[in-house]
């Protein structure tokens, strides 16, 4: 019988993605790096003290030992233990926002397609997203911005893989 290989799953696929390598200047950074994390490609000198220090579990690091988050591990509750762990000039607490990300709801959603499911509405430590019933029985899933942190806890509890992170487009980590 022929061995075939396994075809990656989308969480899998999205994970790579989310843990390429730091770009040469010019090139936007993709990655989703810590919460404060600015500096990385000219500061951030690799030593990964910042991932063993997240309590959360949340902090690996790509093939270059930068630091990346990935969301499929859980949510980051900012307790800035990674900012302790670090000894270089790589974070500044005083940003507002933590992070520039952009968050968005994909078409598997379960609410979307009229299947009840409010995962990642109850999962929200912050109540940011919300799932009213409309007529005609189909829910939509609405991400109050101004209330949504981007901790990654909706993301993780989404049991369709329908909630995707990622950079602004607009932002690059400098």
């Amino acid at each position: 019988m022929p061995v075939t290989a396994k075809q990656a799953t989308r969480r899998e696929f999205l994970n790579r993605l989310r843990s390429a390598p730091v770009p040469q200047s010019g090139v936007p950074d993709r990655a989703i790096r810590p919460p404060w994390a600015h500096h990385i490609d000219t500061q951030c000198t690799a030593c990964g003290d910042c991932a063993p220090a997240c309590p959360e579990g949340i902090i690996g690091l790509d093939h270059n030992q930068y630091p990346v988050v990935d969301f499929s591990k859980g949510e980051c509750t900012f307790c800035a233990a990674c900012v302790d762990a670090c000894p270089e000039d790589v974070f500044d607490t005083t940003q507002e926002p933590a992070w520039q990300l952009d968050i968005a709801v994909g078409n598997t959603c379960f609410a979307e397609k009229g299947i009840y499911c409010r995962s990642c509405g109850d999962s929200c430590p912050e109540s940011a997203i919300r799932i009213p019933p409309q007529l005609g029985g189909r829910a939509r899933v609405i991400i109050d911005e101004e209330a949504c942190t981007k901790c990654g806890a909706c993301l993780s509890a989404c049991p369709a893989d329908a909630i995707s992170i990622t950079p602004q487009k607009e932002y690059s980590h400098e």
